[in-house]
């Protein structure tokens, strides 16, 4: 066979443009980085790759939304911490309002003491977050929560029950804020008789105060009638009170209930201590005779800043002394509490959703590194593999240089 001088070099330089095309190729993939240079070289992997890439991009979604989520729970964190501290000040406040050595001015001070703190809950409770929504609202985010309304002289809520929701993993949302109803609205008012005085239908007078709570708490829940279709005398006790058996007996009483005798039956002798009953200490003129009725208060709700708004009233107008002034202590004291507890109870709720998002970060952090790790397995180049792949196709071009330049001198005359 023969070999033509053209077809010699050709061959020659067809194997030198070879080993170049394979020293540009193993460059560029140390350059890149890539495994691959074209989609063509391996569909499937470019396939499984851009699942992961997906992948990547979603959970870099998430990690933004995550960020989002923790400066709004943390700036809610801090501003219930801070409603709290100013509810524990006005307990104290309170308290301190029922030391009966207060003269008008002290009480005077002591309710603009508390009209700061009242002014403090306020500037809290209307707070926005970064941008710009009150956290309170709930949906009506872009509504002031708390508004004061001069015709009632009350602080009533204008937001929502919503919460709004923040996705920070596939299938995982986490609620972002707590609206006021929840919040502020559902505290209990303290459960309490309807009037000190007894109900206008009273042929004796007196006067009837809670004197331990916690006894009249119990009973209240146990026995007040809250069906709508009950009799408006259905929550209405009625204090008879009749003469002794004998001339110079001692008036005996029975308790009622709208009309009724209680089971089992409550009666006993008038006397200047009082009548005690289910907490209750009922106070009647020991000589006469009749009856003095009075009724359950029907449980409602309270928010902080319309309880300070009545002792602050209250402290300021002076008109009252006492056991009245005394009960609109006890008033504040207990639905300061209440508030208190229930601010306690969003606060661990916020606890608990941090907590689950301290643990999603970790996962999607876990999963965003397999994802990252599993697509460099697939497209992306083994470095240490590269370079060794460029040195070995540089060395073979070089090899091929080097080969034609010996054969392109050859000559049968060299032989002759």
């Amino acid at each position: 066979m023969r070999l033509s001088n053209n077809l010699m070099y050709q061959s020659n330089i067809n194997k030198i443009l070879d080993n170049q095309q394979g020293v540009t190729n193993a460059q560029e993939r140390v350059t890149t980085g890539k495994k691959y240079l074209s989609a063509s070289e391996s569909p499937s992997a470019y396939s499984q790759a851009a699942l992961y890439t997906s992948k990547i991009q979603t959970n870099e979604q998430y990690t933004k939304n995550i960020n989002q989520l923790n400066n709004r729970l943390n700036t809610e964190e801090t501003v219930l911490s801070s409603i709290t501290d100013a509810i524990q000040k006005a307990q104290t406040l309170t308290i301190q309002a029922g030391n009966g050595a207060l003269n008008t001015n002290d009480k005077v001070s002591i309710s603009n003491e508390l009209e700061e703190l009242q002014q403090t809950l306020l500037s809290l409770m209307n707070t926005r977050s970064e941008d710009g929504k009150y956290i309170f609202s709930g949906y009506q985010d872009s509504t002031q929560p708390y508004q004061f309304d001069a015709s009632s002289g009350k602080y009533n809520y204008k937001g929502d029950q919503g919460q709004h929701s923040i996705t920070i993993a596939e299938g995982v949302s986490v609620k972002s804020s707590d609206n006021g109803f929840d919040t502020f609205e559902k505290v209990d008012a303290r459960l309490d008789v309807a009037s000190n005085t007894g109900d206008t239908t009273s042929t004796l007078t007196g006067t009837v105060y809670v004197d331990e709570q916690g006894m009249f708490d119990q009973y209240h829940k146990s026995n007040y009638n809250s069906d709508p279709a009950a009799a408006a005398t259905a929550n209405t006790f009625n204090v008879q009170v009749t003469a002794g058996v004998n001339p110079g007996d001692a008036n005996q009483y029975q308790i009622l209930r709208d009309g009724s005798a209680l089971s089992p039956p409550v009666m006993g002798e008038v006397s200047e201590g009082g009548i005690e009953f289910a907490g209750m200490k009922i106070q009647l003129d020991s000589t006469a005779l009749g009856q003095f009725n009075f009724s359950l208060e029907e449980p409602k709700k309270v928010n902080v800043l319309n309880t300070l708004q009545e002792l602050i009233s209250e402290l300021n107008n002076g008109s009252l002394d006492g056991a009245d002034f005394q009960d609109v202590l006890n008033d504040g004291l207990v639905q300061l509490k209440n508030a208190s507890e229930q601010v306690l109870f969003t606060q661990a709720s916020l606890g608990g959703r941090m907590s689950a998002l301290s643990r999603i970060t970790d996962s999607n952090l876990a999963q965003d590194i397999q994802n990252k790790d599993n697509r460099a397995n697939l497209i992306e180049v083994d470095m240490a593999e590269a370079i060794s792949e460029l040195t070995k196709q540089e060395t073979a071009l070089q090899a091929s240089q080097a080969t034609f330049g010996r054969l392109s001198k050859l000559s049968l005359f060299d032989y002759l």
